[in-house]
């Protein structure tokens, strides 16, 4: 998967796909006269062991990353179902709605910043993960809340 300079490869974990990715990566190198910054790029694991992440860390040479992770403003790696994990969603919604002060616009005006906030921001989570039925109540509670 690739977005604008970044690039996810999802794949099992065996030492012979850690060579293929490597060989992707010099041969974009190759093409492209374009080369990969080692210094900046990380190599993330789930499920595997501390011995094989060193290992693929290595041949690789790409810094391993800490889970959960956020990529393109989502966050990788936690678990959806715990309340933990929706906080920074819910406080970004509940920010966007407070920097505006409902007593200056019209009524029309508030309806129309509450459907763009309540609807794009969580659409947007909502695409990955299946919110937990708490979550879903307090973005319905911060709606009524405004002012």
């Amino acid at each position: 998967m690739q977005y604008a300079d970044d690039m996810l490869f999802f794949c099992e974990p065996l030492y012979h796909n850690t060579l293929v990715v490597k060989a992707i990566l010099r041969s974009f190198e190759l093409v492209s006269g374009l080369r990969v910054n080692f210094h900046k790029s990380e190599v993330g694991f789930v499920g595997i062991s501390q011995l094989d992440k060193l290992l693929y860390s290595k041949c690789l040479n790409f810094q391993q990353m800490d889970l959960p992770f956020k990529y393109l403003g989502t966050i990788i790696g936690g678990n959806v179902r715990r309340i933990e994990f929706w906080i920074p969603i819910v406080d970004k919604i509940r920010s966007r709605l407070s920097t505006w002060k409902g007593r200056l616009l019209s009524m029309m005006g508030r309806i129309c910043l509450i459907k763009s906030v309540l609807s794009s921001l969580p659409l947007f989570y909502f695409s990955f993960f299946k919110a937990p039925i708490a979550v879903c109540n307090q973005i319905r509670r911060i709606q009524a809340k405004f002012p």
